[in-house]
């Protein structure tokens, strides 16, 4: 008899259900941060009008039930019937993913330079919202629909009713469904955040944030740039520019690949220089690239050629003198760019990051070119951009000097962390904010970069096996680079009592430079023996660190639940048990954890990073002379004592043993 096949029939989500049921696809999340970028693809809508010429404000609402409004003065959105699709035009605007009016922008005509381009926002937005209404108004008629959890239950047959009306524009009213996000709550700072760049990108485009609070009161605040980002760079600048603030403008046209259509590009930038500001923000099609991509590459390329060509031309360096690095550029720059092209691509939906090849080879050619005139044409600025590059490098490397030639530079007051290899410092100065994650490997690195929040945390990776400061001598663990940049990173130096120490300077812990170091390793074995031989480093060198309450492990979760409604993490088996047993009789998937260098940075954030939902062990002087003594046990010395350990416990550990 022939063995059954154990093949499950394929399924097609199909309707609202394919928002509804992955809305991390669409939104990045399903958490509030994939809710904001839902409200922002509406408010993205209202903008691509405005930029057309039709209607220069946006008015949105905050309600305290936490909907939102979202009114422009544009042409309205299409609604009647579609001859040419034999539907009607609310059906392809609100009920149908990749339908829009965005695809054919590179033709010169509607929509040039659109935020959206996919024809996915408005769509995805009403199918993951618990209603929708919509007011449009074409300066004929106005148009009123009502969607309910994806669907349309407007009272008539066409779907939609209308009346007599000589004004234009469109009035969406939502809120966003908790069956589909487990926050809805988006907030007024992440608003305010948005509407502000919004502002400085759109220049001349006025953005009303009207706030409802719960006791019938309300809040407004208007954000209006009228020269965009000149204005605020002159912002940003006050009275601390060192040159004179410089507007910059330009299109080009061409394609990514020779078998891609050619695309226009109109290219904005603005940027000076100071003594005591460094700033630098990228933005494309009004969209922030928080992680930059071809534009900040181009940007690199092009002033570290230019101001170095300078430099050699002027025969600024001294004899035998190294070249500059972007480093010494980026410490004394603010830039902002904002460009626009008729075509994009993006990392992901979330468009924080742009890659076309010809956008970073255009923006690139035309920086060198423009850098080159102006150091021309204005050799006063030239000079003062060129000395204060060459202090930031002069002192860069009188630092590394300094720090290469005694280890008492570990504890010097020079910030020597922004030259450690691969180290990703913080945002903030005020150390009793800060958190420095040490990670393992590059891998973990990348995710970890990506998850934190730059303002407060920052990363180092551990590359390899760290020495076993128990075993060995203190000559030998100065002489480790995994160490010493570790100290370094620390800032508060070590307390060692030895003749090896005779340079160091005492330990001081009004040196350190974080309020929390963090201890982020995988979930595995090989994560445990570097999270151990972290500890006893800071044990053996800096034990004051541990008794001061420094010293925290991160938590990683051991398996991953899903169910249709929602995600859970288990950290421990105890907690799996439990979290099925919630489940019960519905379906779900399990997976073991992923290594860190594997794992979504959404779900590193929430599980490791995030300080209202992440599980920190605060390391104390009892755990960390415990983990000293099993360390010692397995590691140390002595071979008959770790023998006996072996003999009285090792058959705990027999089912985790690779014998295969």
């Amino acid at each position: 008899m022939a063995k059954q096949s154990n093949y499950v029939d394929l399924k097609a989500l199909k309707g609202p259900d394919r928002v509804r049921k992955r809305p991390a696809v669409i939104f990045g999340s399903d958490d509030a941060a994939g809710c904001r970028h839902s409200v922002f693809e509406i408010i993205s809508n209202s903008i691509d009008e405005a930029r057309e010429g039709y209607g220069k404000k946006i008015i949105i609402t905050l309600h305290s039930d936490k909907s939102i409004t979202v009114e422009d003065f544009g042409r309205g959105i299409p609604i009647d019937y579609n001859k040419s699709e034999e539907k009607y035009n609310w059906e392809l605007a609100f009920c149908t993913l990749y339908a829009g009016g965005k695809y054919d922008n590179n033709t010169g005509e509607n929509y040039s330079y659109a935020l959206g381009l996919n024809g996915l926002g408005l769509c995805a937005t009403q199918f993951a919202s618990e209603f929708m209404e919509v007011e449009s108004k074409n300066g004929t008629w106005q148009y009123n629909l009502r969607f309910e959890k994806g669907f349309n239950v407007t009272n008539d047959e066409r779907g939609f009713t209308k009346s007599k009306t000589d004004a234009t524009g469109t009035k969406i009213h939502w809120r966003p469904d908790l069956d589909v996000f487990t926050d809805i709550d988006i907030g007024l700072d992440y608003l305010d955040d948005m509407l502000r760049r919004q502002a400085v990108v759109n220049g001349g485009i006025e953005f009303l944030r009207i706030s409802e609070n719960e006791d019938g009161t309300r809040d407004e605040k208007t954000f209006f740039y009228k020269d965009g980002i000149f204005d605020y760079l002159t912002e940003i600048l006050g009275e601390k520019s060192l040159t004179t603030p410089q507007f910059w403008q330009a299109q080009r046209q061409g394609k990514d690949r020779e078998d891609k259509e050619e695309y226009k590009l109109k290219m904005n930038v603005a940027f000076a220089f100071s003594k005591e500001i460094h700033f630098i923000e990228h933005y494309h099609n009004s969209s922030w690239l928080e992680h930059g991509g071809s534009p900040e590459e181009a940007m690199k390329k092009a002033f570290l050629s230019q101001i170095d060509a300078y430099l050699k031309n002027n025969n600024k360096y001294n004899k035998g003198e190294k070249a500059i690095k972007w480093e010494d550029i980026s410490d004394c720059l603010v830039f902002i760019s904002s460009n626009f092209s008729t075509q994009a691509s993006y990392a992901n939906q979330t468009k924080k990051a742009v890659t076309n090849a010809f956008i970073k080879e255009a923006m690139t050619d035309w920086l060198k070119h423009s850098l080159e005139v102006y150091f021309l044409e204005n050799p006063d600025e030239a000079v003062k951009i060129a000395e204060n590059v060459l202090i930031n490098k002069r002192s860069r490397e009188n630092a590394e000097k300094v720090r290469s030639s005694s280890i008492a530079s570990l504890t010097q007051k020079i910030d020597l962390t922004n030259r450690i290899d691969k180290f990703v410092d913080c945002r903030s100065r005020d150390v009793s904010k800060r958190e420095v994650y040490i990670v393992e490997g590059d891998s973990a690195l990348g995710s970890v970069k990506l998850a934190r929040d730059a303002e407060f945390q920052a990363v180092i990776p551990v590359r390899g096996k760290i020495l076993n400061c128990l075993k060995a001598s203190y000559d030998k663990i100065f002489k480790s680079e995994i160490i010493t940049n570790l100290i370094k990173v620390l800032g508060c130096g070590v307390e060692v009592k030895s003749k090896a120490n005779k340079k160091l300077n005492s330990f001081n812990i009004d040196n350190l430079r974080w309020n929390k170091v963090v201890i982020c390793t995988d979930a595995d074995v090989d994560g445990f023996q570097i999270r151990t031989l972290i500890l006893t480093m800071i044990q053996e060198l800096c034990p004051t660190l541990i008794q001061e309450g420094k010293v925290y492990i991160a938590e990683s979760p051991l398996y991953e639940i899903g169910t249709k409604d929602k995600t859970y993490f288990a950290y421990t088996e105890p907690e799996k048990t439990k979290i099925l047993g919630m489940i019960g009789d519905k379906k779900y998937t399990i997976q073991r954890s992923k290594g860190l260098g594997e794992n979504d940075p959404d779900m590193m954030s929430l599980t490791t990073m995030n300080p209202e939902t992440r599980r920190l062990i605060k390391v104390t002087p009892a755990d960390a002379e415990k983990t000293r003594q099993m360390f010692d046990i397995l590691l140390g010395d002595d071979l008959a004592g770790r023998k006996d350990f072996i003999r009285e416990n090792g058959s705990r550990y027999l089912d985790a043993a690779d014998v295969s």
